[in-house]
């Protein structure tokens, strides 16, 4: 099997490049024409595509935004064709379809997969483009990649770090109750710091469980997603608009809309889950039942993960001036934010004793496995992200200019944001509302205005880009990281499509309608 799947891949990479070879013509005839290159400037135009590179802390390609354009590179969101995003399909495709044709070369080789369709995008992506092509891959991977998988390294060592014991055995309350818990504290620590946090005291207290597939699927929509709506610190595309003028406690406007959606997943799962408890066994075995109190180990840790969200929040407050490492503009302050995530997850390990970590089931694997699918993600989507940067420029100009009415706001933001990185998807909507209302305004103007009079734009933006995440695996940061515990702790979870046929059409898409029937 593993020798049909080299010949296939060999097959799609030669096929993959030899279009694109057909396609381009040279450097010189994709050059953008100077009238329609964005310059980058801080007047709101009507459909204004977003400057920022959007990374998952944000503010590098806040300020590279407002520095204008990217310092000198011509922008390549206006000429890209939409096909140039065939390489990021082929991943997802891989990610979906490896796992179940053939599990076991995937296993072995899904890094060699996802490099080797970074690879088909980058070739003819240089050969066109050159040197702009080789400044758009160095900044997605400086500015955005590492700083990306920096956060969830840190994260996910100190969490590992931290156990529970005791009795806590997964009724349908004590499910609910947890669940609950993780939706609360995703909008304080972070979508990633909560899912990180709580899922294996969660998949340990439902281990005497037979179905818990749809248990992880659901904390996966409570904890890694719909939780963190309600502050700055909760998602990263909240954490952008927060860069952007949006007050810090201005996202509580959506705190119905998270109430209703986390309202109506917990009333599902709870009916869902007393269904399976009661068909499975209908009480916890004599031997889970007894009672033994619950404690924690590795509590110091709680001040190394109170240290990351500091640092996080640090690095969007302060400004420090830019540091220039291969012509990429970067904060020195989001480098002192790595530096000190970095050094968070040194002494949680330093600190903490093996034989927690041992008891936690904790191993390197599912960071490994998210480090090198994440850089074959990152790479290909350059194209797409690109392009729906470029706005009514760029080959979505017909999706763009489409979007009108906050119901189109809402499932538009969130649809891309399903797919694509949720954080750039809300800030090219955020600044297509500012340029629709507010024309030839400047920004620091502009957003208090939406903030108010326009609230409602706002809202659905808002709430699309984090809601919408719950849609697929690469929705959201955290997501990938879940399967992946939870995968390794013995719990099969669904395929890429299954994952989105079985729970996103059943249960998250119906519950958005409800949001937009009563809100938009």
């Amino acid at each position: 099997m593993s020798i049909l799947c080299r010949r296939l891949i060999l097959l799609l990479y030669w096929s993959v490049v030899l279009f694109f070879a057909a396609s381009i013509q040279g450097p010189a005839s994709w050059a953008a024409d100077p009238q329609q290159t964005s310059t980058g400037h801080h007047e709101i135009q009507p459909h204004a595509a977003a400057n920022a590179k959007g990374d998952h802390l944000e503010e590098a390609g806040h300020r590279d935004a407002q520095q204008g354009g990217h310092h000198g590179h011509e922008e390549l969101g206006p000429v890209l064709p939409l096909w140039s995003c065939i390489p990021f399909a082929c991943m997802l495709l891989s990610i979906a379809l490896f796992p179940l044709l053939a599990p076991e070369f995937w296993h072995h080789h899904f890094g060699k997969v996802s490099a080797f369709w970074a690879v088909v995008m980058a070739g003819p992506f240089l050969y066109a483009y050159e040197g702009t092509a080789l400044y758009e891959i160095i900044h997605i991977l400086l500015a955005d990649y590492v700083p990306f998988i920096i956060l969830l390294w840190s994260l996910y060592t100190v969490s590992g770090g931290i156990l529970l014991k005791g009795s806590l055995r997964g009724t349908p309350v004590v499910n609910v109750v947890i669940l609950t818990l993780g939706t609360l504290l995703a909008s304080w620590m972070g979508t990633t710091g909560a899912a990180m946090l709580l899922i294996r005291p969660f998949l340990r207290a439902n281990d005497f469980r037979k179905n818990r597939t749809f248990m992880v699927v659901f904390f996966i929509f409570l904890v890694a997603n719909v939780g963190g709506s309600l502050t700055p610190l909760g998602d990263p595309p909240l954490f952008l608009g927060f860069l952007h003028g949006v007050s810090f406690f201005w996202t509580f406007n959506i705190l119905p809309h998270m109430l209703l959606v986390a309202g109506i997943l917990l009333v599902v799962y709870f009916f869902l889950d007393l269904y399976h408890f009661r068909k499975e066994t209908g009480r916890v075995p004599a031997e889970e039942a007894e009672k033994t109190p619950l404690r924690l180990e590795g509590i110091h840790n709680f001040i190394f993960l109170a240290g990351i969200i500091g640092a996080v929040l640090m690095s969007g407050m302060a400004d420090w001036g830019q540091v220039n490492v291969m012509g990429v503009h970067r904060g020195l302050q989001d480098w002192v934010r790595d530096g000190l995530l970095v050094a968070m997850g040194v002494l949680s390990m330093a600190t903490t004793r093996v034989e927690i970590r041992e008891d936690n089931d904790f191993t390197w694997f599912p960071i490994i496995e998210v480090a090198y699918l994440f850089v074959g993600i990152f790479i290909t989507m350059i194209p797409c992200l690109l392009i729906l940067k470029a706005g009514a420029n760029g080959q979505l100009a017909f999706l763009i200019n489409a979007v009108k009415a906050p119901v189109h706001y809402f499932w538009v933001t969130g649809a891309l944001s399903g797919f694509l990185d949720n954080a750039p998807t809300y800030l090219t909507f955020f600044n297509t509302a500012l340029g629709s209302h507010y024309p030839g305004m400047a920004e620091s103007q502009a957003v208090p205005l939406l903030m108010t009079e326009n609230a409602l734009y706002l809202k659905a933006i808002s709430a699309g880009a984090v809601f919408f995440g719950a849609c697929s695996y690469i929705g959201n940061a955290p997501n990938f990281m879940v399967r992946s515990i939870s995968e390794e702790a013995g719990t099969p979870m669904p395929s890429f499509f299954g994952y989105i046929l079985k729970y996103t059409v059943v249960f998250l898409l119906p519950t958005f309608a409800v949001v937009t029937l009563i809100f938009f």
